[in-house]
């Protein structure tokens, strides 16, 4: 070797030495070398056309390849496209596309407006969306240019790299990415800081998975490993076209005349993160927009709230009404032209033009139709879609700010990711919900083990906990306590706690004073400080902490502040099995590239290094993980741990020893609510491995389609005839406070599913735990028969078999005659993928909605999305769905609302979600008190929009069939202009931003006023008739009462009766009066805010007629000086504003009168209560109206209780009974 060989060898030891982060070598793949005589055999036809030629990025840049740069955008608009597009998405409304062809119009001699009053709101309100739209895509456009200038250091030539930012790289690129970095574009991985080639990435942001996965070089490419090498480093890679597949990828590297086979474990994805690995060197291969997360990178589902969908309908209601009156007018207008206008000298009959030509009254008909449409337009509220977008975004706003919704431990706000579905919030019927990290904390506790038959641990876990607390509660007959696992201990100062059992019977719950170690809770003496080696099979248990120190894959890193090792393992479940393993004295704390070392503490310390020769790893269909060692006294071993349903089935006959124990264990554990794992090994001897290996290097470098099948068979081999050990139990914790969410949500009427990929028994316990399952509620479980003695027509067997049982259960449902009785259907993948068939999946949906709980357990994130499609649209109601990882996005963007929680699972499920909060406790105010305010706000706030327009439009229609249908307008057009942008848009805003029912801390006491929103009582069809019909009787009170009052009556001192001006301008202010003192009414909660745009907007309007008076009159016309000089100094215009405003409001008033006294609505009674002080006068009386107020539910603690109580009083009522029969013998 060459001395400057030696020196890098030497550097690279030093390097690997100082990074303290090793692996094993065995785990590298051995990689496929190809026949160069057809290299590229297995990449021909459609799909596999790419070609990349690698260091010559110049190539690329043109034609025929011509890939794209690295340059990404997420924006919906560009400089050229933001015009045309915004524009059009702005026209895509019926609302606007009809002002829109008004304004336009306005421009002709047919209109009865100046173009300005209708040019000028449609620009305003367009306007203002389009900056809306343009503020939303800068903030997008700003998140991608933080992106594209990153920077990464590339290959310029001759061996030299630079930094350049990440829009300049090109396919065919060599780059060098260092720890921490994310990687700029699909790369290959050609070499890293490891002398085998390996890296470890973190693939967070593309799967959610916080585990790191290990990607290898090829050996061909390992020597590529300084700056320098790349000086002449040239290669072909003929790969897969651009695709959305992140766990596939087919190609190969044509390098020195030879051809070798890539596949995933040699491509690291765009987004992922370089982690423990000090740098890598890689080829670019996929750019921008072709990389695979990008690739992956769909648009959200547009998403409309029913309130929205519904107001389309009202939309087009009035666009018929519209028609109709214009229809009316125009006919009326050719009635008038043909037989009245010959007769009116005055309009010059003979000199008539086409508009108005009594000798073509139809033509005439058909221009005045125009013009009756363009003036009626006001019916239509052209100041809708933007008045709610904004009350909308301020309902956003304070859902982000609201700081009972903050988590302090993870230090993130609840945030509205969009603000189109706020009120959907308060409507929401079904909720769909995963498990690990929604309902649990995805944080995993040692509790409990099974060694050599025997079972270890005396800690409890949450569902024990809680079982212990009902049989408590039982015992002393209080079952209204209510207590919960997750905060038992924040209730209890004390080191210790004392239940009343019975009369004479307690029992003491001590709290342990030892600090918590995270990741263990484990607590046996037994066990702990080497106490085990005093066991007569103590070499069972040696074996059982050897399996659980060295079976994984995980990578040790010592801590300097605490002096411990923490770490970086592949799921949690293998980190708490380290933790444990340290803990019971073999603690493993270091890995090279060969071997494990472990410091053993006991029987006598020592350090023990364990050779790597193969690790089989676990998957989801394997089920299983395996690592063959030599220790150091040369022995083989295999160690294996999996479910216990596949280690019980490959155990040999002296291996079963302990099997009918552990079983026993693993049930007991099963119904703790813990995870399982079984724990077995197989000693070998040296021709047994020499043999089997050999097959397994044949399978290995095996070249064709059946590769991981030849090796999955040669695993299979060695894994069989082991020695069962024993068993752990891991508890995934409850997360803070679920349970009484789950209880406050099952009292508000809402419907819980959880939709979980654990197994069966896992889910039943949780279920229990966070009482979505309870004693007494019959569980209906559907599952697929056994299929070993099927014949070829197993599935329609399977599928028939299901279909009774499903029929079967709806029978029994149907049958039930106990009103109390609840039922709780669970169903497994195997079975639902049955029952989500095109002719099964309406009994399925049938059957459970029937039922008080639904368990899915086993599922794929698509039977996630498939299920929340077949709530969604079966049943017609609002669904929500809630999970945390990358395998809940499905059914969170298939819900109508999302929720995302921001957990330790990524980012996956917050990005896809419409909402996102920290824990799903948060779901509870989320809908409760957010979702109940932002319905009845919206809803109150879209009818009264209609019946101010109503109300106002129709005074023109009014006024114009008065005049013989003229076309006139009775208003000037500034009024008009101002009406819907100035003079009323401020208070509705305020009622639909500030507006409370109740306050929050009452929306949570009494939880059944959530209903509300799902049964639509503030936007049902009567609501809005009875706003509309309100609107109309406004309209006829402010035109008739006008008329009368105007039309001979004196009007000033001097004795001059009103022109059409002063009439016109009393009118209006007579709409702006009554539509105002209308809202008051409505609102339940005042701020200063409120009385500042009520009363403020009706100051507005005599602040503006008092400086529109002023303006010139070629500007004010007939409006110059009218209210200084003509209504100001008028009695009979303040008495007629006060008379026509009471005379609107009056029928409102009484209707409220008369529904508070006969049939008041809940919140009713409530704010009576509130405003007497009932609730703190009156204790008893507050109680009991909070009992009442919650909706009868069969699931939650509540329920549970409700259960207990009628148990108690049946027992009492056997007791007098069986008392009076006894007394009845006895006389």
């Amino acid at each position: 070797m060459t001395r400057a060989g030696k020196i890098r060898d030497k550097l690279r030891r030093e390097k690997l030495r100082w990074s303290k982060l090793y692996t094993f070598n065995c785990a590298r793949p051995n990689p496929e070398l190809i026949d160069f005589a057809n290299p590229f055999n297995g990449l021909q036809g459609p799909g596999f056309s790419r070609k990349v030629q690698c260091n010559q990025p110049s190539l690329h840049r043109r034609k025929p390849l011509h890939y794209p740069s690295n340059y990404i955008s997420t924006t919906k608009y560009n400089i050229i496209t933001f015009l045309p597009k915004a524009i059009f998405e702005q026209f895509r409304r019926v609302a606007n596309l009809y002002f829109l062809l008004a304004a336009v119009l306005s421009l002709t001699p047919i209109a009865p407006f100046s173009a300005v009053s209708m040019i000028a709101p449609l620009a305003f309100v367009v306007g203002l969306s389009m900056a809306k739209e343009a503020v939303e895509d800068w903030r997008r456009f700003m998140q991608d240019m933080k992106v594209n200038k990153r920077k990464v250091s590339i290959h310029k030539g001759d061996g030299n790299f630079c930094y350049k930012k990440w829009h300049k790289i090109f396919v065919g690129d060599v780059v060098k990415v260092e720890k921490d970095q994310f990687f700029p574009a699909d790369l290959l991985l050609l070499s890293s800081s490891y002398e085998d080639g390996i890296c470890y990435v973190e693939t967070m942001n593309l799967d959610g998975e916080t585990n790191l996965k290990v990607k290898r070089a090829l050996d061909v490419t390992l020597h590529f490993d300084e700056d320098k090498t790349f000086k002449d480093f040239y290669a072909t890679i003929r790969c897969e076209n651009p695709n959305p597949s992140l766990y596939t990828f087919v190609g190969n590297l044509e390098y020195d005349k030879q051809v070798y086979s890539l596949d995933p474990t040699q491509i690291l994805l765009r987004d992922s993160k370089l982690r423990n690995t000090s740098y890598i060197y890689g080829v670019v291969i996929f750019t921008g927009h072709d990389s695979k997360v990008m690739q992956n990178s769909t648009e959200s589902p547009s998403k409309r709230s029913s309130i929205e969908k519904k107001m389309d309908y009202i939309i087009y209601i009035l666009f018929t009404l519209l028609v109709l009156i214009s229809s009316i007018s125009s006919i009326g207008f050719a009635v008038y032209t043909k037989f009245g206008m010959p007769n009116w000298w005055y309009l010059q009959p003979e000199n008539a033009s086409t508009l108005y030509n009594p000798l073509m009254p139809a033509l005439s008909g058909i221009f005045h139709l125009v013009t009756a449409l363009i003036m009626y337009g006001y019916l239509i509220p052209v100041s809708l879609y933007v008045s709610i977008e904004v009350v909308k975004v301020l309902q956003a706003m304070f859902i982000n700010q609201d700081i009972q919704m903050y988590d302090e431990d993870s230090g993130k706000p609840a945030e509205a990711r969009t603000s189109n579905l706020n009120e959907e919030l308060g409507q929401v019927d079904t909720i769909l919900s995963d498990k690990t990290g929604t309902l649990t904390c995805n944080q995993m506790d040692f509790l409990k083990c099974s060694i050599a038959g025997v079972s270890y641990g005396v800690g409890s876990s949450e569902v024990e906990i809680a079982a212990a607390k009902r049989i408590a509660s039982e015992f002393s007959g209080s079952p209204g306590h209510n207590c919960f696992p997750a905060d038992y201990w924040d209730n209890n100062e004390d080191d210790s706690s004392v239940i009343q059992l019975e009369d004479g019977i307690t029992c003491k719950v001590v709290k342990d004073p030892k600090p918590k170690i995270k990741g263990f809770s484990f607590e046996d003496d037994r066990l702990m400080q080497g106490n085990w080696v005093k066991e007569p099979t103590r070499g069972t248990f040696q074996m059982f902490f050897r399996v659980l120190a060295v079976c994984h894959t995980a990578i040790p890193e010592h801590d300097e502040e605490s002096g411990t090792f923490t770490y970086e393992a592949e799921s949690p479940d293998e980190g708490a099995f380290l933790v444990a393993a340290r803990e019971f004295g073999f603690e493993f704390f270091k890995r090279t590239q060969s071997s494990v070392f472990i410091r053993e503490s006991y029987p006598n310390p020592l350090e023990r290094e364990f050779k790597i020769l193969n690790l089989m790893e676990f998957n989801s269909k394997r089920k299983r993980m395996s690592v063959i060692v030599r220790d150091d006294s040369g022995q083989i071993i295999l160690l294996c741990k999996g479910a216990d349903s596949i280690i019980f089935d490959r155990l040999s006959k002296n291996g079963k020893m302990y099997e009918a124990d552990t079983m026993k264990h693993l049930n007991e554990f099963g119904e703790a609510g813990l995870r399982t794992l079984a724990l077995a090994y197989k000693v070998l001897d040296e021709s047994e491995y020499s043999t089997w290996y050999a097959e397994f290097l044949r399978a290995k470098t095996a070249i064709g389609p059946d590769r991981d099948a030849q090796l999955e068979r040669v695993a299979d081999m060695m894994e069989r005839e082991l020695v069962l050990i024993g068993a752990t139990a891991v508890e995934d914790k409850l997360q803070k406070g679920v349970p009484q969410c789950i209880d406050k949500l099952a009292q508000a009427g809402l419907k819980i599913w959880v939709l979980t990929g654990d197994k069966m028994e896992t889910a039943i316990n949780i279920g229990f735990a966070c009482s979505l399952l309870r004693l007494g509620l019959k569980q209906i479980s559907i599952s697929t028969m056994n299929t070993d003695f099927l014949d070829q027509d197993a599935k329609k067997t399977i599928k028939d078999n299901i279909l009774l049982q499903i029929t079967n259960a709806s029978r029994m449902v149907k049958l039930e005659m106990d009103p109390h009785a609840a039922f709780a259907l669970i169903i497994d993948g195997k079975a639902l993928s049955y029952a989500l068939e095109d002719d099964m999946k309406h009994h399925f949906l049938g059957l459970a909605v029937s039922c008080a709980s639904v368990i899915c357990c086993r599922v794929s994130p698509k039977q996630k999305a498939l299920v929340t499609r077949l709530v969604k649209e079966g049943t017609g109601k609002t669904t929500l769905a809630i999970g945390d990882g990358a395998n809940d996005v499905g059914m969170i963007q298939e819900a109508d609302i999302g929720v995302g929680i921001s957990g330790v699972e990524g980012m996956q499920a917050v990005m896809a979600s419409d909402f996102s909060i920290a824990q799903f406790r948060c779901l509870e105010r989320l809908l409760v008190v957010h979702g109940h305010w932002c319905y009845k706000r919206i809803a109150q706030m879209v009818c009264y929009f209609f019946y101010k327009n109503i109300a106002f439009g129709l005074t023109l229609f009014y006024f114009e069939a008065y005049t013989g249908f003229s076309g006139q307008s009775v208003y000037e057009d500034w009024y008009m202009i101002l009406f819907n942008i100035i003079l009323t848009s401020l208070p509705v805003i305020s009622l639909g931003v500030f507006e409370q029912d109740v306050s929050s801390e009452v929306c949570l006491q009494f939880p059944a006023l959530y209903q509300q929103g799902p049964k639509n009582l503030f936007f049902d069809w009567s609501r809005i008739i009875a706003w509309t019909a309100n609107g109309l009787y406004s309209s006829l009170v402010v035109f008739f009462i006008n008329i009368s009052i105007f039309y001979d009556q004196a009007f000033q001192s001097e004795g001059q009766t009103a022109d059409m001006a002063a009439m016109g301008t009393t009118m209006f202010t007579c709409i702006i009066w009554a539509v105002n003192l209308q809202i008051a009414l409505t609102m339940s909660h005042f701020t200063w805010i409120q009385h500042l745009f009520v009363w403020g907007s009706i100051s507005t309007w005599y602040l503006f007629l008092f400086g529109y008076g002023f303006m010139s009159p070629v500007i004010s016309g007939n409006a110059f000086h009218i209210l200084i000089e003509s209504l100001g100094p008028a009695p009979i215009y303040w008495i007629t504003t006060f008379l026509v405003a009471a005379a609107c409001n009056i029928p409102y008033f009484a209707h409220l009168y008369y529904q508070r006294l006969f049939h008041p609505l809940d919140h009713h009674v409530i704010q009576e209560i509130k405003y007497f002080k009932k609730d703190l006068t009156d204790e008893h009386m507050w109680t009991r109206e909070r009992s009442k107020a919650r909706q009868e539910t069969k699931i939650g603690f509540t329920a549970r209780v409700d259960a207990k109580i009628r148990q108690l009083k049946g027992k009492l009522q056997k007791k007098v009974s069986s008392l009076g029969v006894i007394l009845e013998l006895q006389s």
